[in-house]
């Protein structure tokens, strides 16, 4: 099993994008995922088969604002996973990806205090804005590839998968 966690977010337009942003989110964020998935499909091509989930974004499938290249470089982890998963299922290997929207993380807490914010009082208005009453726990993404990576989703491969408390991007 392999589970693709790399990620940074970069925000700005295409015009506040330089392209330093541009190639480090795109390093980061799918390059690192390609080399990553290329080696570990070709062991475990080798080996009877496995399973592999990349950790994409909701803002990836539907792009917000102010993002270029997280939106971009995340829609194409979304893309290369599904690739992935129809190129290799027949090798026994599923791969999936695992969309989520905001998560309570120390990168989502950063990102509020380098803009100002106090990130206690920046969660607790996120908190507002998603049906089921709060932004994701880091257990919460980490179930849904816990299950994707088992046996339970042996028929799953080639998709993704939203763990968005049925929050829409906006």
């Amino acid at each position: 099993m392999l589970v693709n966690n790399a990620g940074i977010i970069t925000r700005g337009n295409i015009l506040e994008t330089t392209d330093e942003d541009w190639e480090r989110t795109f390093d980061i964020n799918l390059t690192s995922i390609f080399y990553t998935c290329r080696r570990a499909i070709g062991h475990m091509k080798g080996h009877g088969g496995g399973a592999i989930v990349n950790i994409a974004s909701c803002w990836g499938l539907y792009p917000g604002p102010g993002h270029a290249a997280y939106c971009t470089s995340k829609a194409a982890v979304a893309a290369l996973s599904k690739c992935l998963g129809r190129d290799h299922a027949g090798d026994g290997i599923r791969v999936n990806a695992v969309c989520p929207n905001e998560v309570n993380t120390p990168m989502l807490r950063t990102g509020f205090a380098k803009r100002g914010f106090n990130p206690d009082t920046a969660i607790a208005e996120l908190n507002k804005t998603v049906p089921l009453g709060r932004i994701a726990e880091p257990e919460d993404i980490a179930d849904a590839v816990y299950f994707l990576s088992s046996d339970a989703a042996r028929y799953i491969a080639g998709t993704t998968v939203e763990v968005n408390g049925a929050k829409p991007v906006y």
